[in-house]
């Protein structure tokens, strides 16, 4: 599947401003335009990619996962 296929509605473009590495799973902050947004992975994946403070990435929601925010 090519990331063109996916609904824009599911997904955000943005940059990384933090990541908090452990030995397993790793936590990524992704600042978009509609505020900030993280996401946990494995910490060989983000080896792999390579992630980077600064790398613009895509953060892609699946219909299944819920996001719960804070309002004020």
């Amino acid at each position: 599947m090519s990331v063109t296929a996916i609904n824009t509605r599911n997904q955000f473009k943005g940059s990384i401003v933090a990541i908090h590495r452990s030995p397993v799973m790793s936590e990524i902050e992704v600042e978009t335009p509609a505020g900030i947004i993280s996401a946990v992975v494995t910490t060989s994946s983000v080896d792999r990619l390579p992630l980077r403070i600064g790398s613009d990435v895509l953060a892609i929601f699946k219909a299944t996962e819920v996001l719960v925010a804070k309002l004020s």
